[in-house]
């Protein structure tokens, strides 16, 4: 998709949103110059006007498209989340449920009767079904249960058995699988018996009498070859593959790394059992993306903005508690050295430029290590050699530019020993940054936890502590 398409798109569903926006404060608006009228049949005068803006709107959420519903809804405050979401026809209610944040699909899961979740599912794909219940109350999760073919249900167990960011858990069940000693034109008469392929079909599945995978038919190779010829011949034995304890950042990279649009996922039998699509594990990776972005800012999961103050108190209390304490220690160290800044009043003006700067840099090398180690590029062993690199980057970085902030600081108060100091400290606070970019992350690694939680919280609270105490301790030493 080109980038003026990606935009028009964008436009389209802002657009989208102003009218939906627009034809609800119109809706309150009616409503309550009817409200305010005294005339005879009011009431009935009033469901009227009810149902007729009403339908307005639900034709217009009738034309979108569950995405866009879904963009729609996240958008809008919770009263009017859920005036919107009563007049989204049924059947269409699990497409949007898997489209929200999860955050959005909890308050629209509350709002719902307990047969309006069960019949929500009923057009749910098995692998749609297990991304959908964790998040419903348990007596529903039984009654869908039932509701399935034994099949299915055994479908189901398997995938919410398998943990989080694993294969097991993003694969789908919904494929095409034939023999190799059939030829390719009874595979072509085969395919024509369905409705429509399973989405993202770009190979065929071939496997022996037992379900083993032997190889893999392209719908290319179907059409070039001759259809009188085998499948063994037309069919390739070079799988790319997954079991479903894999994990799923591991499959993501092979998905990219090979062009993959879809591939098989086998047991320890190699019985195919599911596959992976391009589209599932593009969906894992923006979601892994945003997970990293609200852990690096100390969040621990999506927050919905129209969410109650209260809950976005539990959501980011944590962090911002750490927040308190570290800045209670910058200050402390800035305390101890409030005399030398008495006598030397310059010391207030530069001091935040070598906390700020050492932030930054800080922030760089620890962002590069999590993508890093996100990407499976980056082990435990590896910690040596990247310091290594990284300090050696924040050396130049700080005589280059401490050099220059040195030379500043000398001209505005004509002191060359205060430039000295200066660029000593811009120095000095960039290999700590470095040394804490690439420490945190990977010590958190070892320790089993997630590198990217609080990274930047803790890289600022190291860089502006140290700034202080490394640029005031150096000027209380050489200037007083």
């Amino acid at each position: 998709m080109s980038e003026e398409q990606s935009l028009n798109d964008t436009e389209d569903l802002q657009e989208r949103l102003r009218e939906v926006e627009a034809l609800l404060v119109r809706h309150r608006l009616v409503e309550e110059l009817v409200r305010r009228q005294d005339m005879p049949h009011h009431e009935r005068i009033e469901g009227l006007v009810h149902r007729q803006n009403l339908n307005e709107l639900r034709h217009k959420l009738d034309a979108m498209h569950p995405a866009d519903v879904a963009y729609v809804l996240e958008a809008l405050p919770l009263e009017d989340r859920l005036v919107v979401w009563d007049l989204v026809k049924a059947e269409r209610d699990g497409e949007i449920l898997l489209e929200v944040s999860d955050a959005v699909r909890e308050t629209l899961i509350d709002a719902m009767e307990r047969h309006e979740l069960v019949a929500a599912t009923e057009s749910l794909d098995t692998d749609e079904l297990a991304d959908l219940v964790p998040d419903l109350p348990q007596e529903v999760v039984e009654d869908v249960f039932q509701a399935l073919p034994p099949e299915e249900q055994a479908q189901l167990r398997a995938a919410i058995s398998y943990p989080e960011g694993t294969v097991g858990a993003l694969m789908d069940f919904d494929m095409v699988t034939v023999r190799e000693d059939v030829t390719l034109e009874v595979v072509l008469r085969y395919l024509r018996r369905f409705d429509e392929l399973p989405e993202h079909t770009d190979k065929i599945f071939v496997v022996d009498r037992d379900e083993r995978l032997e190889g893999v038919l392209t719908l290319e190779d179907l059409l070039i070859h001759d259809p009188d010829s085998d499948v063994r011949a037309a069919m390739k034995k070079d799988v790319v593959r997954f079991h479903p304890e894999d994990e799923a950042e591991e499959a993501a990279q092979a998905f990219e790394r090979y062009d993959l649009v879809s591939a098989p996922v086998a047991d320890a039998e190699n019985r195919v059992i599911g596959r992976l699509t391009l589209v599932t594990v593009v969906d894992f990776i923006r979601e892994a993306s945003e997970a990293e972005q609200l852990a690096n800012a100390g969040l621990r999961e999506e927050e919905d903005i129209f969410a109650s103050v209260w809950d976005s108190v539990k959501n980011r209390w944590a962090w911002l508690a750490v927040n308190l304490v570290t800045a209670f220690v910058a200050s402390r160290v800035i305390g101890i050295f409030e005399t030398s800044i008495e006598r030397l009043v310059a010391l207030a003006a530069l001091m935040p430029i070598v906390a700020g700067i050492g932030g930054n840099s800080g922030n760089q090398t620890v962002t590069m290590i999590v993508r890093a180690i996100a990407m499976g590029q980056v082990k435990p062993d590896a910690t040596r050699r990247l310091l290594k690199k990284e300090l050696g980057v924040a050396l130049i970085n700080g005589v280059l530019w401490g050099g220059l902030l040195g030379a500043l600081a000398w001209w505005l108060y004509e002191d060359i020993s205060l430039g000295l100091v200066m660029t000593a400290a811009m120095t000095l606070n960039l290999l700590l940054a470095a040394f804490a970019g690439v420490g945190i992350p990977m010590l958190r690694q070892r320790l089993g936890a997630d590198p990217a939680v609080g990274g930047s919280v803790m890289i600022t609270a190291l860089t502006d502590s140290g700034g202080f105490f490394i640029f005031l301790g150096l000027a209380t030493l050489f200037l007083l």
